[in-house]
């Protein structure tokens, strides 16, 4: 009797003791342990432009629809959340639209975002509010992104007062066929902006430059983001691994 007490007070001991461990990932497995403190229950929007849509089926609205998740890091972050979470009441959406720049995410914000009524939102917008100027006569800057993507955020904020938020930097991957020497330095600057936004605001950043810097020590840009904005397969599963470690330090 004395050894059952001993091995129930040893295993309640080891249980707490992993209750409390934060997120992590293993090297070795690279599995991601969700953090005890994300809520069993949430609704959570992907938002942005063609690197979130990745083609999904726009008709494919409900919650958790895959092929209304394209075929980019929205479908692999949803993949590996609903998997690995069974019990859990995960919602996501996809409302990313190729093309947008943030003044169109503000024009079907009412539809796409607040009626959806998300207690998460992520956003990766900023490559077309840059890359547009050069190639479709765009006359935005660093500073009507910046001021474009906070009048959003605090609609946002009005309408969702309780909302946790996820900011993805824009990025571009050096040696992709559309990225030139023209696109420097000016578009560090929308990078800046998207950085300090998420500062100011208390969202999660993700820093997808670095991962992309990152991975080119590892396979040139063909493997990870042929024409150096919309990734690869594999270019998507590195935004993925970033995204959820951005999204478990949001709880």
């Amino acid at each position: 009797m004395s050894n059952r007490r001993t091995f129930i007070k040893t295993s309640s001991v080891a249980a707490a003791g992993i209750a409390a461990v934060p997120f992590h990932r293993s090297a070795e497995t690279n599995i991601h342990y969700f953090q005890a403190a994300v809520p069993d229950n949430l609704t959570i929007l992907l938002q942005g432009d063609s690197i979130t849509d990745a083609g999904r089926d726009r008709g494919a609205y409900y919650a958790n629809d895959g092929r209304g998740m394209g075929n980019g890091y929205a479908y692999q972050i949803v993949a590996e959340m609903l998997g690995k979470n069974p019990g859990k009441g995960y919602r996501f959406y996809n409302r990313g639209i190729s093309g947008n720049k943030v003044y169109q995410l503000a024009d079907r914000w009412e539809d796409d975002a607040i009626q959806l009524n998300p207690d998460v939102l992520s956003i990766l917008i900023g490559v077309n509010d840059f890359w547009h100027t050069l190639s479709s006569g765009f006359k935005g800057t660093a500073e009507t992104y910046a001021d474009d993507y906070r009048m959003l955020l605090d609609r946002t904020r009005k309408a969702l007062p309780d909302i946790k938020l996820l900011i993805g930097e824009p990025f571009a991957v050096r040696d992709g066929t559309a990225i030139n020497d023209s696109w420097y330095p000016e578009f560090n600057k929308y990078q800046s902006a998207a950085k300090k936004i998420a500062k100011d605001y208390a969202a999660a950043f993700i820093p997808y430059q670095q991962v992309f810097n990152d991975a080119l020590k590892k396979a040139p840009a063909v493997y990870w983001c042929p024409d150096g904005v919309h990734p690869s397969i594999a270019g998507a599963f590195l935004m993925k691994e970033a995204w959820i470690e951005a999204f478990n330090k949001l709880f």
